[in-house]
């Protein structure tokens, strides 16, 4: 029981989970200010074009009431461009940390070699040598 505690205390104290744990609650917080931005922008604003189309001057009509059945299909539409947005801030924020991350990365691959290979013996040897401290050609 005590190994079995053990892993699992390694497990859940790895820098992966810690990070997804902290991308969860960060989600959370993220997908609110989403829907608030949805639910108070980006709805009235298509509900506009859609009543200057339709003739429906309430917005309610168009999303929030719009009921099919037992299905409200204004709030699934409301969720779907809810993700949509969501997906797509993600996508950008991601694409932009990859993007810094490289930048790093390029500058030390960019260093320059220090190392040649003797084109006798095949060895490695020193980029200033002029003679091979192995087969002892002259290069």
């Amino acid at each position: 029981m005590k190994n079995f505690l053990n892993e699992f205390k390694t497990f859940a104290m790895k820098g992966n989970m810690i990070d997804l744990a902290v991308g969860v609650v960060i989600g959370g917080a993220f997908s609110k200010i989403v829907t608030m931005i949805v639910d108070c922008i980006i709805t009235p604003l298509i509900s506009l074009v859609l009543s200057a189309i339709t003739g429906q001057t309430s917005t309610e009509a168009l999303f929030g009431e719009l009921i099919v059945g037992p299905f409200p299909i204004g709030q699934l539409i409301s969720t779907i461009i809810d993700f949509i947005i969501t997906a797509l801030v993600l996508f950008i924020i991601v694409k932009s940390i990859n993007k810094l991350q490289s930048i790093g990365k390029n500058e030390v691959e960019a260093a320059a070699p220090t190392t040649k290979e003797c084109p006798y013996c095949k060895s490695e040897i020193n980029i200033d040598a002029v003679r091979c401290p192995h087969c002892t050609s002259e290069l």
